[in-house]
C-alpha cells in the first residue's frame, strides 16, 4: 500500500534544486519566450502565409499542393526565418538554464536517490541492468536539443539527466495553457480508458519510456489497485524517477530495459500507454515495439499511446508546422513517423482492425469529467491537438 510523502524520512529530490533569484528570472523569462514562439509567433506566420504568402503563389500559378511545398515556399520568408531562429535558440535555453542549479545540487540528489533505492519506503522498485546495451539512435542526437537527452551518465548513480530534462520540461511548458500541469497526458489517457472502458480494472499497467515516470503515477490515481510499471533505456532519468514516486507515496516497478524486446511473459499486462515516444524513434523500433505490445496484453487488454497526429489528420500547412522538428529539433524520425497510419501500425503489430483506433481526447485537468463524458458518448468533439485535446491510437487486444 502507498504510504503518505511526510513519513519518507528523506529530503525531496526536486526540493533540492534551488535556483538563485537570477537563474529563477531567467527560466521565467525563457519560459514566455518560448510560449511567444510557439504561440504568438506561430500565429503570425500562419496569419502571413494565408495572407500574403498564399495568394502571391495562386497569383502566379504555383498553389502549394501539399506540406513540402509550403515549407519550399515559406523557407525564404521573414517571418518564418524569425519563428525558426527563436524557437530554435529558446529551445536550447529551455535546458541550459536550469542546468547550473543541478549541478550544484547533483551531489546531494545521488545522495538522495541512492538512499531511496535502497529502502523503497514506498514500495516498488528499481532495477537497473548496467549490461543493457542503449540503442545507437537514442545517442546518436541529443533529442529535442536537450544536453545529454537520456543516454548521459556523468558520475556514479548519476541522475543528472533525470532532472534537466524535469526542470527544463518545466520551463519548456510553463506558459503553455494545456501542458503546464505535470502528469497531465497520463491523466487524460487514464480518465478516458476509465470512461470508455467500463468496468475495466487493469492488472498491471507498463509505461514505455517513462523516462522519470511523470505521465505514470497519475494511472495510480484512477486504477490505485493495479500494479504500476516504468521502463526506459535510461538509468539516470529511471533513478530520479523512482526518488519522485518515493515521495509521491506511488509503489512504482521501474526497470531498465528496452521496449523491443523486454524480460515480461506473454500476456502480462492489462494496458501498455506511453506519451509522445513514437517519433523519437524509428520506424523499425516502432514496429517492434509494438509487437511487443501484442505479446505482452493479456486477452481484453488495451495499449493506448499519446502521440502527434498523423499527417491525414491535419492540414498541410499544420503538418508544414509539425514537420518543423523534423529539421530543426533533432528528431529526425519525425515526418517518417507521422506519415504513417496508426492504425494500420497496430494492425501490422497483430491487433485486429476494428478493434484499433485513433482519435483526440480533451485535457482532462482543463476540461474536467463532464466534458470527457460528452466526448466519450459523441455528444461533443475533443479539441485539436495541442489546443486543449490530445491526439492517441492504440487497440485492444481480442
Amino acid at each position: 500500500m502507498a504510504v503518505e510523502a511526510k513519513e519518507i524520512p528523506v529530503a525531496n529530490i526536486e526540493r533540492l534544486v534551488q535556483p538563485t533569484h537570477d537563474e529563477r528570472s531567467r527560466q521565467r523569462a525563457v519560459s514566455m519566450l518560448r510560449c511567444h514562439a510557439i504561440i504568438n509567433m506561430r500565429q503570425a506566420m500562419q496569419q502571413d502565409y494565408e495572407n500574403r504568402v498564399e495568394p502571391a503563389l495562386e497569383r502566379r500559378g504555383e498553389q502549394p499542393q501539399d506540406w513540402k511545398s509550403i515549407e519550399s515556399a515559406m523557407q525564404s520568408q521573414p517571418s518564418y526565418r524569425f519563428y525558426s531562429a527563436t524557437r530554435y535558440n529558446v529551445q536550447e535555453m529551455c535546458y541550459l538554464c536550469v542546468q547550473p542549479a543541478i549541478e550544484r545540487s547533483l551531489p546531494e540528489m545521488i545522495g538522495v536517490a541512492r538512499e531511496l533505492a535502497e529502502k523503497s519506503p514506498a514500495g516498488g522498485s528499481l532495477t537497473l541492468d548496467p549490461s543493457l546495451e542503449l540503442p545507437k539512435h537514442s545517442q546518436a542526437l541529443d533529442i529535442h536539443l536537450t544536453p545529454g537527452w537520456v543516454y548521459a551518465e556523468h558520475t556514479e548513480d548519476d541522475v543528472a539527466q533525470g532532472a534537466v530534462i524535469t526542470f527544463g520540461g518545466k520551463v519548456f511548458t510553463g506558459q503553455h495553457r494545456y501542458r503546464n500541469q505535470p502528469g497531465a497526458i497520463g491523466d487524460s489517457i487514464a480518465h478516458w480508458v476509465e470512461k470508455r472502458f467500463p468496468g475495466f480494472r487493469p492488472r498491471r499497467i507498463r509505461d514505455i519510456g517513462t523516462t522519470s515516470g511523470g505521465n505514470l503515477l497519475p494511472y495510480h490515481d484512477v486504477f490505485p489497485d493495479a500494479e504500476i510499471h516504468g521502463i526506459d533505456v535510461s538509468a539516470p532519468v529511471l533513478r530520479y524517477g523512482h526518488a519522485l514516486a518515493q515521495h509521491a507515496g506511488v509503489p512504482v516497478h521501474f526497470s531498465q530495459q528496452n521496449a523491443e524486446q523486454t524480460n515480461f511473459p506473454d500476456g502480462h499486462f492489462d494496458l501498455i500507454v506511453s506519451s509522445f515516444f513514437f517519433h523519437e524513434i524509428p520506424l523499425r523500433s516502432t514496429r517492434k515495439i509494438l509487437r511487443e505490445c501484442h505479446r505482452l496484453l493479456s486477452p481484453g487488454g488495451l495499449m493506448a499511446h499519446m502521440e502527434l497526429p498523423d499527417e491525414v489528420s491535419v492540414s498541410d500547412y499544420e503538418n508544414f508546422f509539425w514537420n518543423w522538428d523534423t529539421r530543426n529539433n533533432n528528431e529526425p524520425w519525425y515526418t517518417a513517423y507521422r506519415e504513417q497510419d496508426p492504425v494500420a501500425l497496430c494492425t501490422e503489430a497483430g491487433f485486429a482492425p476494428d478493434s484499433s483506433f485513433k482519435l483526440l481526447i480533451p485535457d482532462y485537468r482543463s476540461f474536467g469529467p463532464g466534458f470527457l463524458e460528452q466526448c466519450v458518448s459523441g455528444e461533443a468533439d475533443a479539441p485539436s491537438h495541442g489546443e486543449g485535446g490530445w491526439f492517441i491510437f492504440g487497440a485492444r487486444k481480442d
